[in-house]
């Protein structure tokens, strides 16, 4: 399957799943999953570590994935096997995963700025 020509794909970070206890983490309760280092990083490196019995996909668990911004994400997942979502996880922000050749891909959707998708982060976490 080819990249839909209707939309317009931007690389947006590379999740990376760890075990490692990592500084600055936020813990994202509704996942079982601890998120870090996207703000500390100039290519925007996130580090996902879940909790045991975390019950998100196991290729989200397991295996690296990039996320795109996209300014249709009902576009660009069409005909795609879905993973994930499509859901929101903070207001003005919509996200799926789909599968493609055996790797997680992540796609956002949203007009939020960088520094208010990380303002909105941090209000939203409970630990």
């Amino acid at each position: 399957m080819s990249l839909n020509p209707d939309v317009i794909y931007k690389y947006d970070h590379l999740g990376i799943p760890t075990n490692e206890v990592r500084p600055g983490e936020r813990y994202i309760p509704a996942f079982k999953m601890f998120v870090s280092g996207y703000e500390g990083s100039d290519f925007h490196v996130q580090w996902h570590r879940y909790e045991p019995d975390c019950e998100l996909h196991p290729l989200i668990r397991t295996v690296p994935h990039v996320a795109f911004r996209v300014d249709d994400l009902d576009k660009a997942i069409e005909g795609r096997t879905v993973i994930l979502g499509p859901y929101f996880p903070l207001e003005g922000y919509r996200v799926a995963m789909i599968e493609e050749g055996g790797a997680p891909i992540e796609f956002v959707q949203t007009q939020l700025t960088e520094a208010q998708i990380i303002e909105r982060a941090n209000a939203n976490s409970n630990r």
